[in-house]
């Protein structure tokens, strides 16, 4: 286990050495009322890793007391989740509808002590009697009831001789009690509808304090970990379990913070609105929350995972920043998924010099990603490219095609405008272009100079998509309800074009379109004559800029800021003085992106700190990506002086990255040991065992157990769903404990599938 636990699996691990449990079992019990979202997966990857990691095992327990509101469909959503998510549950899926026998012997059991009774007060005098905070409850007068005619009236709530609400079944705690939660609770309540499961066997359904914890300890659960809205509840859970003296081992509840996100609702009621109000689509609109929103936008459950981890495991209530799990999108994608050409609103560009047609081959992938794969790129006469990047009376600072400023064609050549059409309203139809021989891409000779490299497709070849640009759903940081709601949410494009391979070659599922954002084909709507792809995420925080924007800039501070607030990998917003412009110049012609080229220049401490990296080892663009997240989060939380690690230290866990003796991921780790412990990374690496795995061999049985533990996911797979390739990879990753070359892997596996 990782040195950094957090609080849950510390008390685990204190159970496990004491002998308190012989082997850790969690549960994740939702009620089928609803599609899972975002919250749900916090509690997922929180429960079944507990599990994993302790080489335990988590159940899967629908938590189906309510008739009225649940339904299969929402079973099935919730299976799905916690399986695309890369977990599996013990045993088959469980349902407290399959207890309700033993609870009501339980129920039986507490009449006979005299602990519970049947009251006949009525839902608004229940509520009076409670009392308050500040003043004590009464007690119903049928709570004298003897055992007997308890026991009677029980039985025939059950038989159904009673309306619902005509009676209910209480615990007999204090009235007194400081927390009311403990003041006669609600046991039983009567409620004469059809259940999905049980049919019409039962008219009296458990509650939810009665059922849960009893269905624990039923399940053998040893730690039930609920959200802090339950933390009132666990006395109810502990009572319940000791005042039957129930036969140890017994569980026990803890809580944690229930996640919170700006820009976003997670209450049930709240998206139901939303979806039977039709402001979206459905429970899988990729606007919302949902797990089957996030998948059909095309967040990988990588990302979904990496930002529970990121965010952690708190014992207080907080709301984490939405670009936070964006960041985790772009942060997985970027190192997956191929570069191509889309250009959303086409403008016709004729390049009145150029005959014939060729095709010109194009990396899917920038240098610093370690994948391979190109494509031909069909290259003619006619073009289109985006209408925002030619200008006929641009700003200064405009570096795109205008009537005077040549730009230069990504992959390809460098063209002028020579003249402009337009229509008879003004608007510019089309361009007319020269282009120069000898600007070719990879073997330019023009000496031609130009300050940016625009994208295009070829006219004739390239293939019509529908773009659907998905936006955050509310306008506000904290959104109350419908009024809040973004109208700019969803922009749909009917007529952009895209590079023939995407379409012909089916090369992958997400893209990176050139300084677009990162897109996916939608799994429902798209088709063959049809396709669609659906936005995932912007390069860049959009929000943050607007919200810049929006704010008046501050006055310059009169002295030096505190060393100990650095950005971390936050886009930094401001004019470059001298000193600051050419940092950034220099770091261009190192090929590092704009955005981390500003964080550097604008940083001196940041600054300094990758030039002494840089002349320990000469990997400027992962060096940059290691400092400008990794160092800056430290440096957010204290003083370069109280680093524990230096620049030195950070080039070998680098080159160690660069020589794939370690993953990406394993980086990360040994990263986090550094800087608590101050050791080496090869020293971090060689004692915990670390090394990235790259020998064939070695995977080849990993996958093996892969395939024979899924076999109806391989069968799914050879009958033809191809999207079944990712879950096979990230399962070998997943068993391999990180240390899989991913590139090995993928071969591997793909090798293995074509068999």
């Amino acid at each position: 286990m990782t040195q950094n636990k957090d609080f849950l699996r510390t008390i685990v691990e204190e159970d496990l050495n004491s002998g308190k449990y012989k082997e850790i079992v969690t549960r994740f019990p939702p009620e089928p009322n609803g599609f899972p979202h975002i919250g749900h997966a916090k509690s997922i990857a929180i429960n079944f890793g507990i599990a994993r990691d302790y080489q335990g095992y988590c159940n899967l327990r629908m938590d189906d007391t309510n008739p009225t509101k649940e339904d299969t469909k929402y079973v099935e959503a919730l299976k799905d989740a916690v399986q695309w998510l890369g977990f599996e549950w013990h045993d088959e899926v469980y349902f407290t509808s399959d207890y309700f026998p033993k609870l009501y012997e339980y129920a039986i059991q507490l009449i006979k002590m005299g602990k519970a009774y049947v009251d006949s007060l009525n839902e608004e005098e229940i509520r009076e009697y409670r009392g308050s905070v500040t003043e004590a409850g009464k007690r119903s007068e049928y709570a004298n009831r003897s055992v007997e005619e308890n026991l009677e009236l029980f039985e025939k709530m059950k038989d159904g001789v009673f309306k619902d609400g005509e009676h209910v079944l209480r615990a007999k705690i204090d009235m007194s009690a400081a927390n009311m939660k403990m003041r006669d609770p609600l046991l039983y309540r009567i409620r004469h509808a059809h259940h999905f499961r049980s049919g019409d066997a039962w008219c009296i359904y458990p509650m939810y304090d009665f059922a849960h914890c009893l269905s624990d300890y039923i399940e053998g659960v040893t730690h039930s970990i609920c959200t802090l809205e339950f933390e009132n509840n666990r006395e109810i859970y502990d009572w319940l379990l000791d005042t039957l003296e129930l036969d140890p081992p017994r569980p026990y509840q803890y809580e944690f913070a229930r996640l919170g996100i700006n820009y976003t609702v997670m209450s049930k009621r709240k998206l139901l609105e939303l979806v039977q109000g039709n402001y979206v689509s459905g429970w899988d609109d990729p606007r919302l929350p949902t797990l089957a929103g996030y998948r059909r936008r095309g967040y990988t459950p990588e990302a979904i995972l990496n930002f529970c981890d990121q965010i952690g495991i708190a014992k207080a209530n907080s709301t984490v920043d939405v670009a936070q799990l964006e960041f985790c999108i772009r942060d997985d994608l970027n190192q997956k998924v191929p570069r191509v050409m889309c250009v959303l609103d086409p403008l016709k560009v004729t390049i009145e010099n150029y005959e014939g047609s060729e095709m010109i081959e194009a990396s899917y992938y920038p240098h610093d990603v370690p994948k391979e794969g190109s494509r031909l790129l069909p290259f003619s006469k006619e073009i289109y490219i985006e209408r925002d990047d030619f200008m006929e009376h641009p700003p200064k600072d405009y570096f795109r095609l205008t009537p005077h400023q040549p730009v230069r064609l990504k992959n390809a050549y460098i063209i002028a405008c020579t003249e402009v059409l337009k229509d008879e309203k003004g608007r510019i139809i089309e361009i007319k272009a020269k282009y120069y021989p000898d600007s070719k891409s990879g073997s330019d000779t023009s000496g031609i100079k130009t300050k940016s490299a625009i994208h295009w497709v070829s006219a004739k070849e390239a293939k019509k998509v529908e773009i659907r640009l998905y936006d955050r759903l509310f306008k506000v940081e904290a959104p109350e309800g419908i009024e809040d709601l973004n109208p700019n949410s969803l922009q749909i494009i009917k007529e952009a074009m895209i590079e023939p391979s995407v379409i012909t070659e089916k090369l992958d599922e997400r893209f990176q379109f050139e300084r677009q954002g990162y897109f996916y084909e939608d799994p429902i709507d798209s088709t063959d004559d049809k396709p669609v792809f659906n936005k995932i995420v912007g390069l860049k925080d959009s929000w943050a800029k607007k919200k810049k924007v929006a704010t008046p800039p501050a006055p310059k501070p009169t002295a030096p800021k505190p060393k100990n607030k650095k950005p971390a990998s936050a886009k930094v917003a401001m004019s470059l003085n001298a000193t600051q412009q050419k940092r950034f110049d220099y770091y261009r012609k190192l090929e590092l992106n704009s955005e981390v080229a500003t964080i550097l220049a604008c940083d001196a401490q940041l600054s300094s700190f990758y030039h002494d990296a840089l002349s320990e080892y000469s990997s400027p663009v992962s060096l940059a990506n290691m400092i400008v997240t990794e160092v800056a989060r430290e440096l957010k939380e204290k003083p370069i002086e109280a680093l524990k690690f230096d620049a030195k230290q950070i080039a070998q866990l680098v080159k160690m990255i660069d020589d794939a003796t370690i993953s990406s991921k394993i980086a990360k780790q040994v990263f986090e040991q550094m800087s608590q412990s101050g050791k080496n990374p090869a020293e971090i690496v060689e004692e915990k065992g670390l090394v990235q795995i790259s020998d064939p061999a070695k995977i080849s049985p990993i996958v093996d157990e892969v395939f024979a533990k899924n076999p109806e996911n391989l069968a799914k797979f050879k009958a033809g769903n191809e999207k079944l390739f990712g879950f096979f990879v990230g399962q070998v990753l997943k068993n391999s404990g990180g240390k899989a070359n991913p590139q090995v892997v993928n071969k591997l596996v793909k090798e293995k599938l074509s068999k």
